[in-house]
């Protein structure tokens, strides 16, 4: 990719983070919505979660192919294509006629999905070549993240309140729409030095880990254990055959050398824990606000303003840390952060009382706010730039498999615990574990912040750097051969 003038890498960032605009206001909107969904198109708990979770699942499962395929055939194409898919499933879920089909729709928009986030961040990474900009650059990626956390239970608020839910929709038509003119017109084009193979063996085992996983954990509440118990062994068995089958490829869908980089390893799970943290968040407090305090749609958004506002104000400032002191301190406070608010919850039960409800909203936007720069930083850092879309996309599926995984765990508690009591009379009570694993998510962030941030984690991240450059000249030659 040619050098840009400071004004053009500014305006490529910026049509990048208008993609992940749209792709995170879309479940920060969604969530508001879930009460007013429920009551019209009469779900269950577990049909709440599918909303949520048939979008991030298949976003998490295509994540790390969109990243090869970019890298493959343009970053560029595959980013408009991407737009298209999204914006199309966006005014398609505006008009499911039921659940299953809105379900089937969010689908259609996680395919889009997949195919923006990772390609935009690899896209940013070759415009930002220099380590600070880049990090800085990264900042303003996760403070759009704020913005749509922030932005999201307003306008979701006000949309459901006065139009309805299907309207949280139509607000991704105009923005998708102006993201692919201008990518059109300004983001050149760019590729990997040398096309990654498919690998079709290894995407169906993605899926199959991930669909069985998070299909046995959503509907274990509702049914016997031997109708969810297959859905288990599937998953055990997709993860054995990925770790038996993928380091066997010249060019696999997953390269698991990037893992032994303690920092990338670090980053990973950090990423799953934060997400999860986030999905699981969301999920209560929406179903605590307007079922069990009876608030509006709109009222729920301004309650959620303490969590999303630190989060818009904290993420420069954790990627400017990032680029000027590394990511231990950024790691350290978001994983204190998301601790000490699951605590709040799980052991002051902090929804009952006003004060502690709000510190515990404020602490968990800081820690989040904090939490994803040092992830996407760490992930792209050291890695070469002809696999910037594979290294990016496997932060990006560990952001997305977190959040479905926050979901699918949490809302399986909530649903055993309330059983068939209602939300008023149980909530407090039956969320309360949930909470415990938000802490303890909190306190992941931060054990390995410590641990991945040292000498001996940088030392690991050196060897491994050092040996993927040794290790794919042979690989080539016995492709080669």
């Amino acid at each position: 990719m040619p050098e840009f003038s400071h004004g053009r890498r500014m305006l490529v960032l910026a049509i990048c983070c208008m993609s992940l605009l749209i792709v995170s206001l879309d479940n920060t909107v969604l969530n508001v919505a879930l009460p007013s969904l429920q009551r019209e198109l009469d779900a269950s708990t577990s049909g709440l979660q599918w909303t949520i979770d048939a979008y991030t699942l298949v976003l998490a499962s295509l994540l790390m192919l969109a990243g090869s395929t970019a890298d493959r055939i343009g970053r560029r194409r595959v980013f408009m294509s991407g737009l298209v898919v999204f914006t199309l499933g966006s005014l398609l879920c505006s008009l499911a006629p039921d659940l299953n089909w809105l379900v089937v729709f969010r689908m259609v928009q996680a395919v889009g999905g997949s195919m923006l986030n990772p390609v935009a961040m690899s896209i940013i990474t070759n415009t930002f070549t220099d380590p600070r900009e880049r990090a800085r650059a990264i900042g303003v990626w996760g403070a759009v993240v704020g913005l749509s956390m922030a932005a999201g239970p307003l306008v979701g608020g006000l949309l459901v309140d006065s139009v309805g839910w299907r309207s949280i929709f139509w607000v991704n038509l105009p923005v998708g729409l102006a993201a692919l003119l201008l990518t059109w017109r300004f983001v050149p084009e760019s590729r990997a030095p040398r096309a990654r193979r498919p690998d079709p063996a290894g995407q169906v085992l993605v899926i199959a880990l991930f669909g069985s996983l998070t299909y046995a954990i959503i509907e274990a509440p509702h049914g016997s254990w031997l109708s969810t118990a297959p859905f288990a062994a599937v998953a055990v068995i997709a993860l054995l055959a990925l770790l038996r089958y993928e380091p066997r490829r010249p060019e696999p869908l997953i390269d698991l050398r990037f893992f032994r980089s303690a920092p990338f390893s670090g980053a990973t799970v950090i990423a799953v824990s934060a997400f999860a943290a986030l999905g699981g968040f969301l999920f209560l407090s929406t179903l605590y606000l307007q079922n069990v305090r009876g608030l509006s749609a709109m009222e729920a958004g301004l309650w959620m303003l303490p969590m999303a506002v630190p989060t818009f104000l904290c993420a420069p400032l954790s990627g400017r840390l990032v680029g000027s002191r590394g990511p231990r301190l950024p790691l350290l406070v978001a994983g204190g952060a998301m601790t000490v608010s699951g605590l709040l919850f799980a052991l002051f039960e902090a929804e009952t009382s006003n004060a502690t409800l709000l510190t515990g909203y404020v602490l968990f936007g800081v820690g989040f706010g904090f939490v994803n720069a040092p992830i996407t930083n760490t992930a792209v850092s050291g890695m070469p730039l002809s696999q910037a879309g594979v290294a990016s996309a496997v932060a990006s599926t560990s952001r997305q498999l977190g959040q479905t995984l926050g979901v699918a765990v949490l809302g399986a508690v909530l649903a055993a615990g309330v059983g068939a009591s209602s939300y008023a009379d149980t909530f407090v009570t039956a969320s309360r574990p949930g909470w415990w694993i938000l802490a303890a998510c909190g306190a992941v962030v931060l054990t390995l912040g410590v641990v991945t941030t040292g000498p001996w984690a940088r030392a690991t991240a050196e060897r491994a750097a050092r040996r993927l450059k040794e290790e794919r000249p042979a690989r080539r030659t016995e492709v080669g051969a």
